[in-house]
């Protein structure tokens, strides 16, 4: 900053630069023309007219001082705007992403909560699924051996029969007439009498099915399921069958749905031939049908005889109401018999009763002829 004139001029300014520029030269040039020795006469009106100019300059620099202050005024409030608009900005996106963060902290947060409740679950489907797996060892292990198998089959034997049929409806490892235990014995009436239920499960020669892997072994596994069944069959109608103690049939149970299926859908020929011997073949849900239907066979068989013991005890209460009607009968003649001895009674009362009042009043003289007749007379 410098001061010329009384006037504070901005070296840096360009305005203050260019003018100071030409107040130089304009100088330069006055010096030349003094150094040159021209007139004073000459010069005055070139220096008037310098003066003039370099007057105008000023005036031109005040002005253009002037304005720049006013654009640096309106720079400096341009930018205030400018900053409160950018802070006024920066607070809502601040406030902006503060929510955002709260709620995607909020939603990770029940993300995560979700995510370990799965995970218990899952962990409880697992341990469920590992005790799972030991049980189908377990039964596998059951299964491997024919005396477990076979008490297996028994055991799901006697959960149906318990839940079709009535307690005293059959008896579970029943001893028959030759010696032979029966799986079950179910007490139905003659006839057809007493059936025989005896579980058989040919786990082995089903499994080799199952597991054939070529023709070869699976013609094999065939002919040992045939052998198997064939030999069942055959137990079950020599053993269980036996006349005038049981029925002319018996039900071979079989435990498994799958072997039930197979038979009836591969092996029909083992199906007739236990037609043919009277031993059919069931599962535990044909099981169950047959129960049902034997169930109402004892129900029918029941009511029937107690028909007897019905009509038995219609005969004693049809005694019992005519000997009622009797005794009804004598009551009302003895009501009737006491009413007409209550009016006979009331009538001698009645007479009884005018008596004492005439002989309360002394009235002799009223005393009707017939009893004047009767008075004894007195003798001296």
């Amino acid at each position: 900053m410098i001061s010329v004139s009384g006037q504070q001029l901005d070296l840096t300014d360009p305005a203050v630069l260019v003018g100071g520029g030409l107040a130089v030269t304009l100088l330069l040039v006055l010096l030349m023309l003094r150094s040159a020795g021209r007139s004073a006469q000459r010069l005055e009106p070139l220096l008037m007219a310098l003066g003039n100019r370099v007057q105008g300059l000023s005036d031109g620099q005040h002005q253009l001082a002037g304005g720049l202050h006013h654009v640096s005024e309106a720079q400096a409030a341009s930018q205030a705007r400018m900053l409160a608009l950018m802070e006024a900005r920066l607070a809502e996106v601040s406030r902006g992403m503060t929510d955002s963060l709260h709620g995607s902290a909020t939603r990770t947060a029940r993300s995560l909560g979700d995510l370990q409740q799965r995970l218990e679950t899952i962990d409880r489907a697992q341990a469920k699924i590992e005790k799972l797996s030991g049980d189908v060892l377990g039964l596998q292990d059951i299964l491997s051996n024919k005396q477990t198998r076979g008490a297996f089959g028994e055991i799901q034997l006697h959960d149906i029969v318990q839940k079709a049929l009535p307690s005293d409806s059959y008896t579970m490892q029943a001893t028959l007439s030759n010696g032979r235990r029966a799986d079950c014995l179910i007490h139905l009436p003659k006839p057809p009498g007493p059936i025989v239920v005896d579980s058989k499960f040919p786990l082995e020669s089903y499994e080799a099915l199952r597991r054939a892997e070529n023709q070869s072994q699976t013609i094999e596994a065939q002919r040992m399921l045939r052998i198997a069944v064939r030999s069942h069959i055959r137990a079950i109608s020599e053993r269980y069958i036996i006349e005038g103690e049981t029925a002319d049939g018996a039900l071979m149970f079989l435990p498994s749905e799958a072997i039930y299926a197979e038979l009836h859908g591969n092996f029909p020929e083992l199906v007739r031939e236990g037609f043919a011997v009277k031993v059919w073949i069931v599962s535990p849900t044909t099981c169950m049908a047959t129960l049902n239907t034997m169930r109402a066979v004892l129900k029918d068989a029941r009511m029937r005889e107690q028909a007897g013991a019905i009509r038995k005890e219609l005969a004693l209460l049809y005694t019992d109401v005519e000997r009622l009607g009797e005794r009804v009968g004598n009551l009302d003649r003895h009501f009737g018999q006491a009413a007409k001895d209550l009016e006979d009674i009331k009538i001698s009362a009645d007479k009884a009763g005018r008596r004492a009042r005439r002989l309360d009043n002394f009235d002799f003289e009223e005393i009707a002829p017939e009893a004047a007749a009767k008075v004894v007379p007195l003798k001296p």
